[in-house]
C-alpha cells in the first residue's frame, strides 16, 4: 500500500504523514490540538527552523484559518526538548 504524503507548512518538504507533526483545527469545537481529531489539519517536520518559522511567520494560524494558543507552540517546543521561553 503506497503511503500518504503530506507537506510541511514551513520548509515544503514532501514525506509521509508518520514524519511529521499534525496539528488539528477540531471541526466542531474550533480548539486546536496536537496528533487527534477530526477537522483542518497542518502538518510541520519535527524541527527547531521548522517550528521556528511556523511561529514567527503564523503559518499555523494562517493554515487552520484560527489563531493558534501559545500553549500547543509550548507543547511542540517542548517535543523538540526546548524551552518555549528561549524562543
Amino acid at each position: 500500500m503506497k503511503p500518504n504524503y503530506r507537506r510541511c507548512i514551513s520548509c515544503r518538504c514532501v514525506a509521509p504523514k508518520e514524519a511529521f507533526w499534525r496539528i488539528v483545527r477540531v471541526s466542531s469545537s474550533r480548539k486546536v490540538q496536537l496528533d487527534q481529531g477530526m477537522g483542518r489539519s497542518a502538518y510541520l517536520c519535527p524541527q527547531e527552523s521548522c517550528l521556528l518559522i511556523a511561529s514567527k511567520k503564523n503559518r499555523l494560524g494562517r493554515s487552520l484559518k484560527v489563531s493558534v494558543p501559545d500553549s500547543i507552540y509550548k507543547q511542540l517546543w517542548q517535543r523538540l526538548g526546548k524551552s518555549f521561553d528561549d524562543q
